[in-house]
């Protein structure tokens, strides 16, 4: 298979291996330090449930270093176990559902963004690329029933967060002033329509990871 053969010819051998956690942890202080200069007030334990993108990233870089220890070995030989399978369950459906959010988000709001060269295209294409290196996440790593209940369940407390807590008035983590949900920064108000495709995201993404992964056997 033609992508097999790409991810195994990055994946597989050490220093492209290497320049790729090394750009994912850069993507990660890159995404944290715009999430600190939006809203700085969040507090620390909210940090992974308001940096989407961020914390998409972090555990796409946790499951890619798990391939340190079989580099040059095969994708085939990649470490397989239970709790890998949830790590690598999770790094697929948050690159998938926050890559693809940023597009669908960003094209909603699109006279918002649009055409500032960084804002609408840079940030386009550099969660499209959440995609692509979510698809090479099956090639690899294996995922359980447990694991794909336990993302969906996540990710629907996370669309809670993101927007639910405005909408029964509850303000219990006091972030911020005027609001208390934990969606990401945004030029204008999300309204129905993202909050729809935000929840219809979430359960695609992890259709997507049940159709994408074999199972895990012990």
């Amino acid at each position: 298979m033609e992508l097999k053969r790409w991810a195994e010819y990055y994946l597989d051998n050490t220093p492209s291996l290497v320049w790729l956690l090394f750009a994912n942890a850069m993507a990660v202080l890159v995404g944290v330090r715009y999430y600190v200069e939006t809203l700085p007030a969040v507090f620390t334990f909210a940090w992974p449930l308001y940096a989407d993108s961020p914390t998409a990233v972090a555990l796409a870089l946790l499951s890619l270093t798990t391939l340190l220890g079989t580099v040059g070995l095969g994708l085939d030989r990649a470490p397989q176990s239970r709790t890998l399978a949830y790590l690598h369950t999770f790094a697929f459906v948050w690159l998938v559902k926050y890559g693809l959010w940023t597009v669908v988000v960003l094209n909603v709001q699109f006279t918002a963004y649009f055409p500032a060269p960084w804002a609408y295209f840079g940030i386009i294409l550099t969660h499209l690329l959440f995609v692509v290196e979510a698809a090479a996440i099956p090639l690899y790593g294996t995922t359980t029933r447990g694991a794909l209940l336990s993302a969906l369940i996540a990710l629907l407390l996370n669309d809670f967060l993101d927007y639910g807590l405005d909408w029964i008035d509850w303000c219990g983590l006091g972030h911020l002033p005027n609001r208390c949900s934990l969606y990401p920064p945004l030029r204008s108000e999300p309204g129905f329509i993202v909050v729809f495709l935000t929840v219809a995201l979430s359960i695609g993404s992890v259709l997507l990871a049940h159709r994408a992964f074999e199972r895990y056997e012990s």
